[in-house]
């Protein structure tokens, strides 16, 4: 019999996506180029290379999408950008979050708290959530993953550079473990 592939031997990779800065940027005014969509009143672009990202991914990866935008914004947009992909095995929204405030700023923001994911059967050591803001995962930095925030920049290559580091995550053991701070380095190095 021949012997199983490393990735047989994990459970497939849950991949968490943040949606605004992440994946797509959302604003009430135009930035003076066509948008790939609307919802509501919002404009919405779509980050470079995220079709290609979404198709590569959901290939090795369990999709979801957690934000902290409202579900009336969130669940068209995720429908939107999903398609023709696999539909996500979730798609939260503020409600899942948890909110903080941050006194020396003054102001609020809304945690997004791993154990809500664990409570649905999947195990932190093969659960990556892929974030613009590190404190909305500050109680997860081991299953954290950040990224620069998109704001609409027609050049940007984020997303071709993160999948190449996700597929080899996705083949790995825990991730909890692994350095995850300077992927862009290991990405770098491996090509």
């Amino acid at each position: 019999m021949p012997p199983a592939s490393a990735e047989a031997e994990f459970a497939r990779l849950l991949l968490v996506l943040d949606l605004d800065e992440t994946l797509v940027h959302t604003v009430s005014t135009p930035l003076g180029r066509p948008c790939d969509f609307r919802v509501g009143s919002y404009f919405v672009y779509k980050r470079p290379h995220v079709d290609a990202f979404i198709g590569r991914l959901s290939g090795v990866c369990d999709l979801a999408v957690w934000s902290a935008g409202s579900a009336d914004y969130v669940e068209p947009t995720v429908s939107r950008l999903f398609l023709p992909h696999p539909v996500p095995r979730f798609v939260w929204s503020r409600p899942r979050c948890t909110r903080r405030f941050e006194p020396e700023r003054y102001e609020e923001y809304w945690l997004k708290d791993l154990k809500k994911v664990k409570r649905l059967g999947f195990d932190l050591q093969r659960t990556v959530i892929v974030e613009d803001e590190p404190r909305k995962v500050a109680r997860h930095y081991g299953n954290a993953l950040y990224v620069s925030e998109f704001t609409g920049a027609v050049d940007d290559a984020e997303l071709l550079y993160l999948a190449d580091f996700l597929e080899w995550l996705a083949s790995s053991g825990g991730v909890r473990g692994l350095e995850k701070r300077n992927w862009r380095q290991h990405h770098s190095v491996k090509r």
